[in-house]
C-alpha cells in the first residue's frame, strides 16, 4: 500500500497556477471602480460599483506566460534573497557566524532555554514595527546554524522567526502594512484601540513561543559540529570580532532604514550585498574568495527565491482572468443579512479565504475595507472590530497559505516539507485563530 506524499512546493504552486486559470472559465468576469485615497495614496474600491465585464479566461499559453510575469511583478523580492542570502554565505564562509554563535552559547550555558523566546520575540517585535516577512529569508543561514548547535530541528528556526514575525504582524497595534492602512481606510485614529490590540498580541505572542519551544525541547538532539564548522573556524581566526561587529552594524542601519527611512526592496538589498563584499575582504577570502561565496549562496537560495515569483504569478493570473473582485463580491455580499456578532464573525472567515488568492496583506486592505466599511456601518458593527477582522483572518492565513512566498521559500531553505509545517503549525494556528475570535466577539461589545 502506497503512503500519500505531499506534493513538492513547486507542484503545489504550480497546481495553483493551473486552478486560478482554470476558474477564470468557471466564473463570472466584473470589477470594482477604483480611485485615488487621499490618506493612503493607494487605489481603493467603490463600494456598490461592482460589474460585469467581458470574460477574459486565461488560456493555457497565457497561464504559462504568467509565470515569468509573476517572477518580474515580484523582482524586488527575488533580488534581495539573492543578494542577501550570497552575502550571508560570504558571512558565513569567514567562519564568523560559527564563532559568534559559539560564543553566545558559552555565555548562555545552562540557559540555551531562554534563546528560541529571545529570538521569537525579537522577530515579533519586527513584525509588530514593519510586517517583517520575506526580510526573514536571507537570515537563514545565521539561524541555521544557531539552532543546530542548540542541537534543534530546522523548522525551529523557521518558526522562531518567520512563524514569530507573522503572529506578530498579525496582532500589531501599530503595524504599518496591516492595521496602519486597514484604519486610514476605515478612517479610524492611526493607534486607535492600540491598547486592546495589544493585550492580545502579548497573549499571542506568548502562546507561540509556548508552542515553538515546547517542539523544539521534545525534538532536541546532540548538537551539531561538523567538519565544515571546524574548517570555517579556522580560516578566519582573529578577524571573526570585525564581520561580526561588520554584521551588527549592517542590522542596525537595516533597521534604521526600513523604520525611520522608509526603504524598500532594492535599498534592503544594496545594503546586504555592501555587507557581503565588506565581510569577505575583511575575513581574508580575498576578491575571488567572496566572489566565490556569493555564487555559493546565488545556488542555494535560488530554489527560495524563484518560489516568490511563482507564489505572484497565481495573483497576476487571477487579475487576467478579471475575477479577483468576482472572489471579494461574492463572499462579502452575503454578510450583510447576519446579525452583528456573526457577521463580524463572517467577517474574519471572508478575510481569511481572500487571503489565499490575494496573498498581499496591504493588497488585501485596500481591496476589502472600502467595501466592508460601509457594511459594518449599515448593520451597527465598529469600524474598529472590521479592522481587527482584517488583521486577524488574513494575517494568521499567511502562517499556513501555500500562496504566501515567503514562507515557501523558507521552508525551502530550511529544508522543511509543507506538510512537516501544517503539523507543527496547526493546533497553534487554531489556537491563535480561536483568541482572534474572542477578541473580535469581546470587540463587538465593548469596541
Amino acid at each position: 500500500m502506497n503512503t500519500f506524499r505531499f506534493p513538492h512546493p513547486l507542484v503545489l504552486l504550480v497546481g495553483f497556477i493551473i486552478l486560478a486559470a482554470a476558474l477564470s472559465y468557471v466564473l463570472p468576469a466584473g470589477r470594482f471602480e477604483r480611485q485615488k485615497d487621499a490618506a493612503t495614496g493607494r487605489d481603493v474600491v467603490v463600494a456598490g460599483s461592482y460589474h460585469r465585464v467581458p470574460a477574459t479566461p486565461v488560456s493555457p499559453l497565457d497561464m504559462v506566460v504568467d509565470i515569468p510575469k509573476g517572477l518580474a511583478d515580484a523582482a524586488a523580492v527575488v533580488f534581495l534573497i539573492f543578494l542577501a542570502g550570497g552575502a550571508f554565505t560570504v558571512v558565513d564562509q569567514t567562519g564568523a557566524l560559527r564563532h559568534g554563535v559559539d560564543w553566545l552559547l558559552a555565555r548562555a550555558h545552562g540557559r540555551e532555554v531562554v534563546i528560541i523566546p529571545l529570538v521569537s520575540l525579537l522577530f515579533a517585535t519586527m513584525g509588530a514595527l514593519e510586517n517583517m516577512g520575506e526580510e526573514v529569508i536571507p537570515l537563514v543561514p545565521v539561524l541555521l546554524v544557531l539552532m543546530r548547535r542548540l542541537g534543534y530541528p530546522a523548522l525551529t528556526a523557521l518558526a522562531a522567526s518567520l512563524g514569530a514575525a507573522i503572529v506578530g504582524a498579525a496582532f500589531s497595534p501599530i503595524n504599518p502594512f496591516q492595521v496602519g492602512i486597514a484604519q486610514k481606510l476605515a478612517q479610524l485614529p492611526l493607534l486607535s484601540a492600540g491598547g486592546y490590540r495589544l493585550i492580545f498580541l502579548l497573549l499571542a505572542v506568548a502562546i507561540w513561543i509556548a508552542g515553538t519551544l515546547r517542539f523544539a525541547m521534545r525534538h532536541r538532539v546532540a548538537p551539531d559540529v561538523s567538519e565544515a564548522d571546524v574548517v570555517a573556524e579556522q580560516r578566519g581566526a582573529g578577524r571573526h570580532g570585525l564581520v561580526l561587529l561588520l554584521m551588527l552594524l549592517t542590522f542596525a542601519y537595516f533597521a534604521y532604514g526600513v523604520l525611520a527611512l522608509g526603504w524598500d526592496f532594492e535599498q534592503m538589498a544594496a545594503l546586504f550585498f555592501v555587507l557581503g563584499v565588506a565581510a569577505g575582504l575583511v575575513g581574508g577570502l580575498g576578491l575571488s574568495g567572496t566572489a566565490d561565496g556569493f555564487v555559493a549562496g546565488f545556488r542555494d537560495i535560488a530554489f527560495s527565491a524563484i518560489l516568490v515569483g511563482f507564489a505572484r504569478a497565481i495573483f497576476v493570473v487571477l487579475e487576467q482572468g478579471n475575477i479577483v473582485d468576482t472572489i471579494v463580491h461574492g463572499l462579502s455580499a452575503p454578510l450583510a443579512q447576519l446579525p452583528v456578532a456573526v457577521s463580524a464573525l463572517g467577517m474574519m472567515a471572508v478575510q481569511t479565504a481572500l487571503h489565499l488568492p490575494v496573498p498581499s496583506v496591504s493588497g488585501q486592505a485596500t481591496l476589502t475595507m472600502p467595501l466592508l466599511t460601509p457594511l459594518s456601518d449599515l448593520i451597527g458593527l465598529s469600524r474598529q472590530v472590521t479592522v481587527l477582522a482584517f488583521q486577524y483572518g488574513a494575517g494568521l492565513c499567511e502562517l499556513i497559505t501555500p500562496t504566501n512566498g515567503a514562507l515557501m521559500a523558507m521552508l525551502a531553505a530550511c529544508g522543511v516539507r509543507f506538510d512537516q509545517w501544517l503539523k507543527f503549525v496547526g493546533p497553534l494556528y487554531l489556537m491563535l485563530l480561536g483568541l482572534g475570535v474572542v477578541s473580535v466577539i469581546i470587540g463587538v461589545y465593548v469596541l
